[in-house]
């Protein structure tokens, strides 16, 4: 009976080794394949920005020449203004809000706490086209006229929430034994704040404010939904230039868009985790 068993455990190893032979390289086929079906747009676009040629579909050599028609474009550059002016803005604002709705929800226990915890994870939660209609309702019920006014706040709505998740991550792992030992040192609740506790979760709030930038500049839907004559923004401008054909000077403005955005995660990614 052990010598059965014995034998029967010895050909389930070899069945499971062989097994394991067999979809480990597999696992790694599929992984590999799924960064290419989602990276090589990516490259293609950033090489086709550099194409000498007008048409997007064909390759004449390389040239610098369509990312000099974009800096020479007008529309662009207004349409850019206005975007740096948004995200600017609704940065500022979403910070300053987003981090004193952390430090409420973490320090404090007040009625409706667990409501308005909810609440503010509900634009994150929410589909974006569904928040969309909800501001422009909003707007429309109100009588507040559409321009880049409505477009900043329908941004400081939504980006507030992910600047609170940042930031309240940030004061959870807080050590308090510094806190109290600034007190210890008479030290009022405002110079305990402006000393020590805002040094310390100023990483989190800056990679909060530049994780709300990223998603303020490069936000289309609520934005298309929300904006009004004359306030158009990049991704709308984009939007309307697709609309003619794709040519390699849209190529180069979603590169340039694409590599600012990179920047912006890594160094919101890199603020978190600094200790």
């Amino acid at each position: 009976m052990t010598a059965s068993t014995h034998t029967t455990g010895m050909a389930l190893s070899r069945r499971g080794n062989w097994l394991g032979r067999l979809v480990e390289p597999a696992l790694q086929i599929n992984a590999w394949l799924m960064y290419l079906f989602m990276y090589a747009p990516i490259v293609i676009l950033i090489l086709f920005s550099f194409n000498a040629s007008r048409y997007a579909s064909s390759w004449e050599g390389f040239s610098l020449r369509w990312y000099q028609v974009l800096f020479n474009d007008r529309a662009i550059g207004l349409a850019l203004r206005n975007s740096l002016l948004v995200a600017l803005l609704s940065t500022l604002i979403a910070t300053v809000i987003g981090t004193l709705a952390a430090l409420a929800l973490e320090r404090y226990d007040f009625w409706g706490k667990l409501s308005f915890d909810a609440l503010l994870y509900l634009p994150i939660i929410v589909p974006e086209i569904a928040m969309a209609v909800m501001l422009l309702l909003f707007f429309i019920l109100t009588h507040i006229r559409l321009g880049l006014g409505t477009v900043i706040i329908a941004h400081v709505a939504f980006c507030m929430s992910y600047v609170a998740v940042v930031v309240r991550t940030r004061v959870a792992g807080l050590d308090r034994t510094l806190e109290e030992a600034a007190q210890d040192l008479y030290a009022n609740e405002w110079q305990t704040f402006r000393r020590v506790t805002l040094p310390l979760i100023m990483p989190g709030i800056v990679s909060g404010a530049l994780l709300s930038f990223t998603l303020s500049l490069d936000d289309f839907v609520i934005t298309f939904f929300t904006t009004g004559p004359g306030t158009t923004t990049l991704p709308i401008q984009v939007y309307g230039m697709i609309k003619t054909g794709v040519t390699p000077e849209i190529n180069a403005l979603s590169a340039l868009m694409l590599v600012a955005s990179v920047v912006l995660v890594i160094t919101s990614l890199w603020l978190q985790r600094r200790t």
